[in-house]
């Protein structure tokens, strides 16, 4: 089969503006738990798009790891390339690719670190094997092997032996603060159901064509 006849009819559903909360954290709230319900593979996983120094445009998978009126938060290394490009322009965009749902969500706002004590508090929870992991790769820097990253692995085991791993202080988390979240539920014919809550004082909710 060719790539133009795969297709499919969205059946999970619809939206109506009569039944859509003032503020999209409530409905994030309540499709965060249907994922979740449903059991997906990554019901936390997104695409996280920056716009890099160069003005490039790059997309990474990541996992949120909590979210409040305050903003979503995920963690990361702060050497890598997404972070290099968060310090560099400040802005971001996140997708949740629910697809089982039929549903998709895209945040966009401003991104900011969130406190030093915050990310010591999220890497404890950590296991053991994620802490080492976080001493352990140069995050979007070359390597020439698998068996290279393996003996920096190693090294780490060997580092914090008989010892609690600290977070290493390139390591912690950012939160985007949302100011525009769109909501995507697929409709049969094509006729999916798009509402968008844009942020001016308060939420502004809006029905796109899709």
């Amino acid at each position: 089969m060719e790539l133009k006849d795969y297709r499919r009819q969205y059946t999970k559903g619809g939206l109506a503006r009569a039944t859509l909360p003032k503020n999209p954290l409530d409905l994030f709230t309540q499709w965060q738990a249907d994922a979740a319900q449903a059991g997906l593979a990554d019901p936390t996983g997104c695409v996280v798009a920056t716009v890099q120094p160069d003005g490039s445009v790059r997309q990474r998978f990541v996992l949120l790891k909590g979210f409040d009126e305050h903003g979503f938060v995920f963690f990361t290394n702060y050497q890598s390339d997404k972070a290099v490009a968060l310090a560099s322009y400040g802005r971001a965009s996140m997708l949740f690719p629910w697809n089982e749902l039929d549903r998709q969500v895209s945040i966009s706002g401003e991104v900011t670190k969130i406190s030093e004590e915050a990310s010591d508090a999220y890497f404890s929870t950590r296991p053991y094997a994620s802490q080492i992991a976080a001493w352990t790769s140069d995050q979007s820097r070359p390597i020439a092997s698998r068996s290279d990253l393996e003996a920096q692995y190693q090294r780490a085991v060997e580092r914090f032996e008989g010892h609690d791993v600290a977070r290493p202080p390139h390591w912690g988390g950012f939160r985007l603060k949302p100011q525009r979240v769109e909501f995507w539920q697929g409709g049969s014919d094509r006729l999916h159901d798009r509402f968008v809550y844009d942020f001016d004082a308060a939420w502004i909710l809006t029905r796109l064509q899709p």
